[in-house]
């Protein structure tokens, strides 16, 4: 399979519009347009496709995170944070506009955001990232970009992949976890293939 996007390439950095944040002072929200993806070649047998964004250089430890005078060391073990997930596309999809799936940032989250016909959107991270929070805070379903730590000293990498499966829907309800789906899609993936988008708020980096 190949998965390829308008609105970057592979290994490129991501453009703000796609992004949650921006430079600023020193972040400013962005447009948060969810990206053109187009993709071709599934196997015999596709009855529909699952979609996910994973941004894999998230830090393991907080404490320099967004702290004037510190930096996150490019170093420091690195997990997962989850900006997208999107199952139980129908097998005629190939193709998702930009801004298809997210037109903007939504305070406390989407609750039904835009998906194709049949669709299920799971809950990404910003869920966690802004517990809490008296304005923000809330149930993030579908599509929210990029916003790393604008102190990070590292470029992060956002996977975008799509993944063939061998049934024609996942028994999961509106904001199922990653790890759910992991499991749902076990042993039912026939194909996947995968674009890796870059993203940086350091301007030391960006310059």
């Amino acid at each position: 399979m190949q998965l390829r996007s308008d609105s970057f390439n592979d290994d490129q950095p991501i453009p703000e519009a796609f992004a949650f944040g921006k430079p600023g002072e020193p972040m400013a929200l962005s447009d948060n347009l969810s990206p053109h993806l187009a993709w071709s070649g599934a196997p015999a047998g596709t009855r529909s496709f699952v979609l996910t964004c994973i941004d894999t250089d998230v830090p393991s430890r907080g404490d320099d995170v967004n702290q004037a005078g510190r930096t996150v060391p490019a170093d420091l073990p690195r997990g997962e944070f989850v900006h997208w997930l999107l199952a139980n596309i129908p097998p005629e999809y190939a193709e998702l506009a930009e801004g298809a799936c997210s037109e903007g940032i939504v305070a406390r989250g989407k609750r039904e955001p835009f998906g194709p016909p049949g669709s299920v959107q799971g809950r990404n991270d910003y869920t966690g990232w802004f517990a809490g929070d008296a304005e923000m805070g809330g149930d993030y379903l579908g599509y929210d970009g990029p916003c790393p730590p604008w102190n990070d000293a590292l470029v992060h990498h956002y996977r975008f992949r799509i993944h063939a499966l061998d049934v024609p829907r996942l028994d999961l309800a509106a904001g199922f976890t990653l790890d759910a789906l992991r499991a749902a899609m076990a042993g039912h993936v026939l194909d996947e293939a995968e674009l890796v988008g870059t993203y940086t708020l350091n301007r030391a980096l960006r310059d």
